[in-house]
């Protein structure tokens, strides 16, 4: 499909060259999506400034110059319906096909009680109160477009966990894991992975230890987990490549390593889709950012 009426970022697409195009059912140069059509998957978007876009009858933000983003979840179901009405009025809709995918399910039976749900009151206040603090920073809707230069690791180390993989313990599902885990030192520099605006710097949580959030615009977000160190405050506007925290090994884990999740409004995606395959090998060098 053309998109030549847009003079549009050639670095937006060039990160994009991985991800396959897909075509409209009937050709339509009035809009562009590129991405994952899967599960986890994020598509991005541009249509004639002005319009108005909606993801299964919820209305998606678009910038001034008609970007927008769409996520879908680790169970998103495999089909979703996008509608776009123009300017002019006319409206095209479409039904974009989600594929399923495969996740690595652990089971683990004959667990004492205690071993699986071992929390008193107390912790579970602290739980509730923690995951508040975490939808509260992530309701920001602000219209920068951050999203659209691409990203890049944030830390480059060897991958210890996928996201969409989960334990069954006792017969009871667990919580899926919806980031990916990358093994490194205590100490190594976290980098943002695009640009944003801290909306969480907290030192220590529960689960997660030291947490941030950084919002990359239009509701798309990056969370780091298990942080030694938080190298920049909650407001703070970075770009990609900043040092932001360090690695750590805070919270229930059993090593050190940077868990990074993302969220695109309330769905869970995965950050592997979005960037290139990890290195075989890393210097250094990779280890070298920008602090604020």
């Amino acid at each position: 499909m053309s998109f030549n009426i847009f003079k549009t970022s050639t670095r937006f697409f060039a990160v994009l060259l991985s991800c396959f195009f897909i075509s409209s059912a009937i050709a339509d140069d009035r809009y562009e999506l590129r991405g994952n059509t899967v599960q986890g998957g994020v598509l991005f978007g541009k249509t004639l400034p002005g319009s108005q876009v909606k993801l299964d009858g919820r209305k998606i933000m678009l910038s001034d110059v008609g970007q927008f983003v769409l996520g879908f979840g680790r169970d998103n179901k495999n089909k979703a319906k996008l509608e776009i009405t123009f300017p002019n009025g006319d409206v095209v809709s479409r039904v974009i096909n989600v594929d399923s995918r495969e996740y690595n399910i652990q089971r683990i039976d004959g667990l004492p009680k205690r071993k699986v749900t071992p929390m008193g009151k107390k912790t579970l206040e602290r739980i509730r109160k923690e995951n508040r603090e975490v939808a509260d920073a992530r309701k920001l809707r602000d219209e920068r477009t951050d999203y659209a230069e691409g990203f890049i690791w944030p830390v480059k180390g060897r991958i210890s966990g996928v996201y969409g993989s989960q334990r069954v313990l006792n017969g009871k599902p667990r919580r899926p894991h919806f980031g990916i885990d990358i093994a490194r030192p205590t100490g190594t520099p976290v980098k943002a992975p695009a640009g944003g605006v801290v909306t969480l710097a907290h030192p220590d949580m529960f689960f997660s230890g030291g947490t941030m959030i950084i919002d990359h615009g239009h509701g798309f977000s990056s969370a780091f987990l298990h942080l030694d160190e938080m190298l920049v405050p909650v407001g703070a506007v970075v770009k990609q490549g900043d040092c932001v925290a360090t690695v750590g090994a805070t919270g229930r884990v059993t090593g050190p390593h940077l868990d990074w999740r993302m969220n695109w409004l309330d769905q869970r995606v995965d950050p592997a889709l979005l960037v290139p395959a990890m290195p075989k090998s890393f210097d250094k060098s990779d280890d070298r950012c920008e602090r604020k």
